[in-house]
């Protein structure tokens, strides 16, 4: 309606349309039917006569349906406007709704919050997203579109882009899902106050340290490794000395000396790595040592990568356990799939946790102890 120039959302690029034009394709996501498991499932588009399907109105995904009814003419459904993708699976999680269309990225995160969400089948092709246009465009605007695309997939930005939002989605299976809902609901209320404290003290986000801290604890302030890594935050002798940690199984000193721990980490690294890679990183060293991450940026480096991106270094991390790559490194063998999965489950605990426990005002502590 030439209101705009080009619109950036998540379109179904569609050769067929008279009234738009689409740029470079950027990104492949299935699009399917989903449906609540905890009743009977329909095996095709046929069987959906009796359920109540919806989708957004105008979206990618019913687009998909009215290609896929050219072959289930029978297909029907209820186009919902002023919704979000998250409300409507909600809606059928909570048996309000039959099924609904969703791609895959908007399930994986729904599934977060909903295990009895599941993909029944594909509606149709996958989706191949681009950028919108009119259909009288000027060309010299799509020409510099096909430049811009093309230089971000050469120096890796699309890749490091898509993995920010996107790479850890799937990481979590149903079982960790619903038991970190129920430690949100049952166990944080305990902690999250320390939590609080300590993101104030250290600079850091309290979501970000209750993530971290469920990943090595599942907050259990007793918890010890067989290699004697205890408390909270699960801290090394080493490190707890460093931190001026006293007690290591008293969880809010525990908690405070983890966030400053991750501080040092993040302030170790190279002024120039931005976020959210730079916490990432942070992240993974503190798994697996500054030394492993450094052999694993090295490695990233060799094969002509950038080693101040995550999305790149976890590809080499994941690899420090191979002789005949950490033979040519300074710091040897390491677990360092161990740390690619720490990270990425915390993304995804953090993403979660902003969510469900959303930031109140701040809060002013008073030490009652010296650190």
């Amino acid at each position: 309606t030439h209101q705009a120039h080009l619109a950036a959302a998540s379109l179904r690029s569609d050769k067929n349309s008279t009234a738009l034009q689409f740029g470079s394709v950027y990104q492949t996501v299935r699009e399917q039917l989903v449906c609540n498991s905890d009743n009977p499932l329909p095996r095709t588009l046929a069987e959906l006569s009796d359920k109540n399907l919806a989708v957004i109105a105008g979206s990618a995904q019913e687009n998909a349906l009215r290609e896929a009814q050219k072959n289930s003419p029978s297909l029907q459904w209820e186009a919902r406007h002023k919704l979000s993708t998250e409300k409507l699976l909600t809606a059928v999680s909570e048996g309000k709704l039959g099924c609904a269309a969703a791609n895959e990225l908007q399930l994986a995160d729904a599934r977060n919050y909903h295990t009895n969400l599941t993909a029944v089948l594909d509606i149709a092709p996958p989706s191949k997203l681009a950028w919108g246009f009119p259909s009288e465009a000027d060309p010299e605007l799509l020409k510099q579109l096909d430049k811009f695309f093309a230089r971000i997939r050469k120096d890796g930005t699309l890749n490091r882009l898509l993995d920010r939002y996107y790479g850890h989605s799937n990481r979590l299976t149903k079982i960790d899902a619903a038991a970190f809902i129920t430690a949100v609901n049952r166990v944080l209320p305990h902690y999250r106050q320390m939590f609080e404290e300590a993101a104030s003290i250290n600079g850091e986000d309290w979501h970000l340290l209750a993530a971290l801290a469920y990943q090595e604890s599942q907050w259990d302030p007793f918890a010890t490794s067989f290699t004697n890594v205890r408390g909270m935050m699960m801290l090394t002798e080493d490190t707890a000395d460093r931190m001026k940690l006293t007690n290591r199984l008293d969880a809010r000193e525990n908690i405070i000396a983890g966030a400053k721990y991750l501080t040092v980490l993040k302030e170790s690294l190279p002024d120039r790595i931005q976020e959210p890679d730079r916490t990432w990183l942070a992240l993974a060293a503190y798994n697996q040592g500054l030394g492993h991450l450094e052999d694993a940026r090295i490695l990233t480096s060799r094969a002509k990568q950038n080693p101040d991106s995550w999305a790149d270094v976890k590809k080499w991390m994941a690899r420090l356990n191979q002789p005949e790559l950490y033979d040519t490194l300074k710091h040897g063998y390491a677990r360092g799939g161990e740390a690619v999965i720490l990270v990425e489950n915390i993304r995804n605990y953090h993403d979660m946790l902003k969510r469900i426990e959303p930031e109140e005002t701040t809060i002013s502590y008073k030490l009652t102890k010296p650190l």
